[in-house]
């Protein structure tokens, strides 16, 4: 009876246990990072809710002081107030930002990128439960002006539009910037920081959210972007390709990617 080849045997198992111990080693290691970095990008947004909970007293006044500054410039200028409540709910607004994000994603499942579909759409919707979450807890009462020119529902902290405006602009450059030829690359930036920054103008502008509402917004969007950025760069380097930049996009690589006919396999 002849011997048994274990030998070989043992050797194969013993590279496949060596190689699936390095994949879990580096996975393991993205997810430390992952989530160190999370954490870290969520400081901000504790300490300003710290502030906001404790009535920390120079922030109520710069709250107090720029809201009643710019509440007096709206009072003396209809026709601007008029403009700045276009520029709130039409051009820079929520249901505004949720349909291009919605679009993106929309074209991202034609072209078969689901994983790039997938964190879009998660992205877009951790913000808003995460806001509408937080706005509950918090139960931060809106301001209350002499004459007030505009009104809005709800709680105020932190503010809905702002943290909307944040993450739709975030995901639409991550996904849309491979796209764009780098000598234009600045301006996709500057137009996604004009709409980031003119609408929590527009918020406290129209009196209906203070300064520190609409940075928590800010903070708390960059929280939720990273958190979920961090996991698909995790997903990359599972499959073997590189780590990305914002300025490269978080897939670069959909420059070349063509769609692929219903019912073959996908590549991502």
């Amino acid at each position: 009876m002849t011997e048994r080849p274990t030998q070989p045997r043992r050797h194969r198992l013993a590279r496949l246990v060596t190689g699936h111990g390095r994949a879990d080693t580096r996975f393991g290691v993205r997810l430390a990072v992952g989530a160190a970095l999370t954490s870290l990008a969520a400081v901000p947004f504790s300490l300003a809710l710290v502030l906001v909970e404790s009535h920390w007293a120079p922030l109520h006044r710069l709250d107090r002081d720029v809201a009643e500054r710019l509440h007096r410039s709206a009072l003396g200028s209809p026709d601007w107030v008029r403009v700045l409540d276009f520029l709130t709910h039409v051009a820079w607004g929520p249901l505004t930002m949720r349909l291009l994000v919605a679009g993106v994603v929309v074209w991202l499942l034609w072209r078969r990128a689901f994983r790039l579909a997938a964190w879009a759409a998660v992205t877009a919707t951790a913000g808003g439960l995460a806001g509408l979450l937080v706005k509950n807890v918090v139960e931060r009462a809106r301001p209350h002006l002499p004459d007030p020119v505009a009104h809005a529902p709800g709680f105020s902290f932190p503010s809905g539009h702002a943290m909307t405006a944040f993450t739709s602009c975030a995901v639409l450059l991550l996904v849309l910037l491979p796209l764009v030829p780098r000598a234009w690359r600045p301006l996709p930036w500057v137009l996604a920081a004009t709409a980031v920054l003119g609408v929590g103008y527009t918020r406290v502008a129209l009196g209906v959210h203070w300064v520190s509402d609409v940075v928590g917004g800010w903070l708390l969007g960059l929280a939720v972007v990273t958190a979920t950025t961090l996991a698909f760069e995790a997903w990359r380097g599972d499959i073997g390709r590189s780590r990305t930049t914002p300025a490269e996009g978080l897939e670069p690589e959909i420059v070349t990617d063509s769609p692929e006919p219903v019912g073959r396999p996908g590549s991502r």
